[in-house]
Order: structure tokens, then C-alpha cells, then sequence
């Protein structure tokens, strides 16, 4: 069994403390005789546990096929896109939406996006290689095309 402790309201770190438990999928198949794992390639699904992973299956890094699979691009050079979103800005949907209100930047080329701080996105950013943004100020930074890493 897996305790994960977390707060009823996630926004807020003062409110009750909950617990969220949960099995190991190796603890569950032992319960089955015969049963095993298999091993799936990465490239054969796109997880999404948090804003980072969203964000990703959002851009033009995955394609969504004829059959309703989300897989990476074909076009990628880099293989699964790297993104580490400010968790203090980015860590629950709607912060993130706001902070991408036309979209995701271009990924198709991007091998690690890292983003500091409070920052939102333009429309029209295209981001290649590594690329790493960061706003050490007090307020919200835009950034734009003009930008574009």
C-alpha cells in the first residue's frame, strides 16, 4: 500500500491534510496467478501525471492518429520532449492554461524546455533546442515571438 499525503484543496497548504492510497501495480498482479508484466515502450503511450506532461501532448510535439492515439511526432529529432514548469505557476491546470492562453509553443524541435517563475506565453512561440526561461521579478513576464528561443 502507497500513502500519499496531499491537502483537500491543493491551492491551498493550510487546509486538512488527506491521504490518497494506493496499490503497486507489482503488489495487485501477485494477488493473480500466472500473472506478469509486460514492458511497453515509451513510444507506445504518452502519460500525463502533471501540467508538464500536458503541456507536451498539447504541442505539435505529438500527433493524434485516425485511430484516437496521441504519439510523438514523427518529425521529432530530440525523442520525448523534457519540461519542467515553475510548479509555484504552473503546478494545476487553470494555472497553467492562463499562462498558455493561445496554445503551447512549438515543440516539434525542442529538447528540454524549462521554465522559471511567472511567465506567459505569446502567441507564435517557437521553441528549439534547450531552452530555458526565466522571470526573476515580482510580476507576471510575457513572452513573445520576438522572444522565441
Amino acid at each position: 500500500m502507497i500513502r500519499n499525503s496531499k491537502t483537500i484543496d491543493p491551492r491551498d497548504p493550510s487546509s486538512p491534510t488527506v491521504y490518497h492510497l494506493e496499490s503497486a501495480m507489482g503488489a495487485a498482479i501477485s494477488v493473480f496467478d500466472g500473472a506478469g508484466a509486460l514492458r511497453v515502450p515509451r513510444s507506445r503511450f504518452a502519460p500525463v501525471k502533471t501540467c508538464n506532461d500536458l503541456l507536451g501532448v498539447r504541442s505539435d510535439a505529438y500527433l493524434l492518429t485516425d485511430d484516437w492515439q496521441v504519439v510523438l511526432s514523427p518529425r521529432r529529432r530530440f525523442g520525448v520532449p523534457v519540461i519542467d514548469l515553475d510548479p509555484r505557476y504552473y503546478k494545476l491546470i487553470d494555472q497553467m492554461e492562463s499562462r498558455f492562453p493561445y496554445g503551447p509553443p512549438s515543440l516539434i524541435d525542442c529538447k528540454r524546455l524549462t521554465v522559471k517563475g511567472d511567465v506567459r506565453f505569446g502567441p507564435g512561440v517557437v521553441c528549439r533546442g534547450v531552452v530555458e526561461v526565466v522571470n526573476d521579478g515580482d510580476g507576471q513576464m510575457i513572452y513573445s515571438p520576438a522572444q522565441t528561443a
